[in-house]
C-alpha cells in the first residue's frame, strides 16, 4: 500500500512518519526524530478508526436536551442564524473564538481572519496562551523576534553542556533526547526522568522550590560575575542593559538565593563554571520556567545569563524555548492571538493593519483592536460585558484550563458554545452544536516545528463520511454570513497566508508547497521565493534596530499564592510520557491508556505519613477553587513542601481544578506551577 510522507500530530518536534491509506503509521527518517518515534507517535494511528469518533454533526437547543444528530446544513444553518442574531442585538464582540497551537498555519490563518472580517470581533484568542506566552514575551523584548528555537535541533547533537530549565523532555518529547549526548543539568522541582538522565550524564538536577526558578537564575548570573566568566567584549559588541540587570542580581549572591530556592549555592557556581569553560553550550526553557504569574520575567533571567556568557548568536551556543504543542509556533504567527495579525504583527500598528487588510480587501480602520487574552476571555464568557458566543476549535478549556470549575460555569452561562473536534471530549460534550473534523492523517496542510521549518501535513486517506475539515467548517460559516474570501482549499489560503506575511518578523513568503515537497528546509523568515530560509537566527545581529540584544532588569517576585496552614503544599502540574496536554486523545488509546489510566499525586513519603496516606491510597487534592481525585504516588526524590499531578485529565480528576488564574502582566500567562493545596484522604 503507498504511503504518504507526513509528521506526527503530536508535539512540536513534528518527528517524521509515514503513513499509509488504512491509518497505519510509521518512522520516517527526519532531522528531528532520524527514524524514532516516541510511544505517543507510533499509536498515533489508532485514533484514525477510532469507535468513538465524531462523524455527524450534533445539535441540541437547551441546555437540558441531549445533544441529537442533525445534518450539516441544518447544524451550519443554526449556528449562523445564532450568531447573527447575538451580534445584533450585543454587538459584533458579542462573539468570541478560541483556536488552538495544534492547527495548521492555514487553519489559524483563516481563523483568525474569519474573526475579524466575517464576525468583526476582537474576541479571539487560542491555547498557546497557555504553553508559550511568557517565551514569546521574553524572546521579543530580548532578540526582537520570537522564534522556539533560533537553531535547528541538530546544532544540539555536540553540545557539551545543556541546561534544561524547566523541561521533561525524556517524557514530553523523547525523540529529542537523541541529540542531547552531552552533559546535562535539569532544574525542575521533581526528579524527573530527564533529571535522570542529567545525573548518569555526570551534570547536575537542581530542584529550586516551584515558583523560585527566577531567583536561581539571578544567583547563576551573580556567580558568573563575581567569578569572573562573563563575555565582556560579546556584551559591548552585541547587547544593551547589563549595567541595570546587574543591579537587581547583584543582591542575589547564590548564598542568598539558597536560602529562597532551596538549590546549594556550590551547584549554582558548578553549572555557571561548566557552561564558561564549554565551547559548546545551550540554555534551554520550556514550561517548568514559564507557566508562571511571573514568568516572562524568570525566561528573560535565563537570557540575561545567557547573554552575559556569549552564548546567543555564536556557533555552536545559543539560548532557545522548547515548543510545546504540534504548531505552537506557527499557531502564534497567523493571527488567532488577541494581539496579532499575520506574519507575527501587532495588531495595534497602522502600518501592519494597512497590509493585512489589503491582502483581505477591507478598510484597516474595520478591523477590531486587540481583545481577551485566553483566561480574560473564559472569565468573561457570559457576563453582562462579555461575550455571549464561542467558536472553539481544537482546544477542550474544560481540561487545559486554570480554575476548570470556573471555566464550566462559565461555559454553561453562554447563548451558545460550538466546538469543532474529531472525539467527544470534555469540551465538546458541554457544548450546544458539535461539528466533526478530520484528523491530521485526512487534511492538506503546514505546520511549523519548534525550530521554526515550515513542514507538510499531507492526506494520507479520505474522512470518514459526515466529516469536514476545519477549514471547509470556516468557509461555510462565512458563506452563510455573506462574506466572501474564506477558500476551503489548504493551498489556496497559504498563498493568501505568504501574501499576508511578507515583509513581518514571521515572513513565510517565500515558502510554497513546491518547495517543500522538493525537499527544502525551509525556517522562517523566508522572504522571497529565491530566499533558502534562515536556520540560524541572530548571527550577525539581533532583530533590534540597533542590532543589539537587551538584557531586561528583573527581580524575584512571590508566587500569586503561598502556602498556609490550611494549604501547606505547593501543587505543581505537567505532563507524562504517555499522554499529551489534555488527554482528549491518548486517554481514548487503549495501549496508552492502559499505562497511565488514571490521575495520580507524586508526594513525598514522609508528607503522605503526615496526611495519614500510604502508597496506592486515593486521595483528595484540595485547593482554594475546588479538589482533585488522584492515586497516591509515594516519590522519596520529590521535595517534602511539593507535590506533582499531570494534568491530562477530565471531570474530578482534573489537576486544573486546583490552579489559579493568576496571570503573567505582560504575556497573561496563568500560574499553572504552583498553587497552594493539602492532602486529604479519601
Amino acid at each position: 500500500m503507498t504511503s504518504v510522507p507526513s509528521h506526527c500530530p503530536y508535539c512540536a518536534l513534528q518527528c517524521g512518519q509515514w503513513i499509509d491509506g488504512d491509518g497505519g503509521v510509521d518512522a520516517r527518517e527526519f532531522p528531528t526524530n532520524r527514524g524514532g518515534l516516541c510511544q505517543k507517535g507510533w499509536t498515533s494511528g489508532a485514533l484514525l478508526d477510532h469507535p468513538g469518533r465524531l462523524t455527524t454533526p450534533l445539535l441540541r437547543t437547551s441546555r437540558d436536551t441531549p445533544l441529537e444528530p442533525v445534518s450539516w446544513d441544518h447544524a451550519l444553518s443554526y449556528v449562523a442564524a445564532r450568531l447573527r442574531a447575538l451580534r445584533a442585538e450585543h454587538g459584533a464582540d458579542a462573539v468570541a473564538v478560541f483556536g488552538a497551537g495544534g492547527l495548521t498555519n492555514e487553519k489559524s490563518y483563516l481563523l483568525g481572519k474569519f474573526a475579524r472580517v466575517a464576525l468583526g470581533t476582537s474576541q479571539i484568542d487560542y491555547n498557546g496562551r497557555f504553553c508559550m506566552s511568557s517565551a514569546a514575551a521574553a524572546g521579543n523584548r530580548a532578540f526582537g523576534v520570537d522564534r522556539g528555537l533560533p537553531f535547528p535541533v541538530t546544532d544540539l547533537d555536540d553540545a557539551e553542556v545543556v541546561v534544561l530549565a524547566g523541561a521533561n523532555v525524556a517524557e514530553t518529547m523523547p525523540p529529542l533526547m537523541g541529540h542531547l549526548t552531552g552533559r546535562l543539568v535539569v532544574i525542575d522541582p521533581r526528579r524527573t526522568p530527564t533529571a535522570e538522565r542529567a545525573i548518569a550524564s555526570g551534570g547536575l538536577h537542581l530542584a529550586p522550590v516551584p515558583g523560585t526558578d527566577l531567583v536561581l537564575a539571578l544567583g547563576m548570573l551573580h556567580a558568573a560575575v563575581v567569578d569572573g566568566h562573563v563575555d565582556a567584549d560579546y556584551l559591548a559588541e552585541r547587547t544593551t542593559g547589563f549595567d541595570d540587570a546587574w543591579a537587581l542580581a547583584a543582591q542575589w549572591w547564590p548564598e542568598r538565593a539558597e536560602r529562597v530556592c532551596g538549590v546549594a549555592a556550590a551547584d549554582m557556581r558548578t553549572v555557571v563554571g561548566w557552561l564558561a569553560r564549554a565551547q559548546r553550550r545551550y540554555v534551554l526553557t520550556a514550561r517548568g520556567a514559564e507557566q508562571h504569574a511571573h514568568g516572562v520575567d524568570t525566561v528573560s533571567a535565563w537570557i540575561n545569563l545567557s547573554l552575559a556568557l556569549g552564548l546567543p548568536g555564536r556557533e555552536g551556543s545559543g539560548f532557545g524555548t522548547i515548543t510545546g504543542q504540534g504548531n505552537g509556533q506557527g499557531g502564534r504567527e497567523h493571527g488567532q492571538k488577541a494581539d496579532q495579525l499575520p506574519g507575527y504583527r501587532m495588531i495595534t500598528d497602522p502600518a501592519a493593519r494597512a497590509h493585512v487588510a489589503g491582502v483581505w480587501g477591507v478598510d484597516p480602520d474595520d478591523l477590531p483592536g486587540p481583545g481577551r487574552s485566553a483566561t480574560e476571555l473564559l472569565a468573561a464568557l457570559g457576563r453582562d460585558d462579555g461575550p455571549r458566543a464561542m467558536l472553539v476549535f481544537g482546544s477542550n478549556v474544560l481540561v487545559s484550563a486554570p480554575d476548570a470549575r470556573s471555566v464550566a460555569e462559565r461555559l454553561a452561562a453562554l447563548d451558545l458554545l460550538v466546538v469543532a473536534d474529531f472525539l467527544p471530549g470534555e469540551t465538546a460534550m458541554a457544548a450546544d452544536v458539535v461539528l466533526p473534523v478530520a484528523q491530521w492523517a485526512e487534511e492538506e496542510g503546514t505546520m511549523t516545528n519548534l525550530e521554526g521549518r515550515v513542514l507538510r501535513r499531507r492526506r494520507a486517506m479520505t474522512p470518514p463520511s459526515g466529516v469536514r475539515t476545519d477549514l471547509e467548517v470556516i468557509s461555510g460559516l462565512a458563506d452563510l454570513l455573506d462574506v466572501k474570501g474564506f477558500p476551503s482549499d489548504a493551498e489556496e489560503v497559504f498563498e493568501e497566508l505568504r501574501l499576508a506575511s511578507a515583509g513581518g518578523p514571521a515572513d513565510y513568503s517565500g515558502v510554497t508547497y513546491a518547495r517543500i515537497d522538493a525537499g527544502e528546509a525551509l525556517h522562517w523568515p523566508v522572504p522571497g521565493e529565491g530566499h533558502p530560509g534562515t536556520p540560524r537566527l541572530f548571527t550577525d545581529r539581533f532583530a533590534h534596530a540597533d542590532g543589539r540584544a537587551r538584557l531586561i532588569a528583573v527581580d524575584h517576585t512571590e508566587a500569586a499564592e503561598l502556602p498556609d496552614a490550611g494549604f501547606p503544599l505547593r501543587a505543581t502540574t505537567g505532563r507524562v510520557l504517555v499522554h499529551y496536554q489534555s488527554g482528549a486523545q491518548t486517554r481514548r488509546v487503549a495501549e496508552l491508556a492502559g499505562i497511565s489510566p488514571e490521575a495520580f499525586v507524586e508526594v513525598h513519603p514522609d508528607t503522605a505519613v503526615r496526611a495519614g496516606l500510604v502508597d496506592g491510597d486515593r486521595a483528595r487534592v484540595v485547593s482554594r477553587r475546588g479538589s482533585t481525585l488522584a492515586r497516591v504516588r509515594c516519590v522519596g526524590s520529590l521535595r517534602p513542601d511539593t507535590v506533582f499531578l499531570p494534568f491530562h485529565f477530565g471531570g474530578e480528576e482534573a489537576a486544573n481544578n486546583l490552579t489559579i488564574a493568576a496571570l503573567d502582566p505582560i504575556s497573561r500567562m496563568p500560574e499553572f506551577k504552583v498553587c497552594a493545596v493539602r492532602l486529604e484522604r479519601v
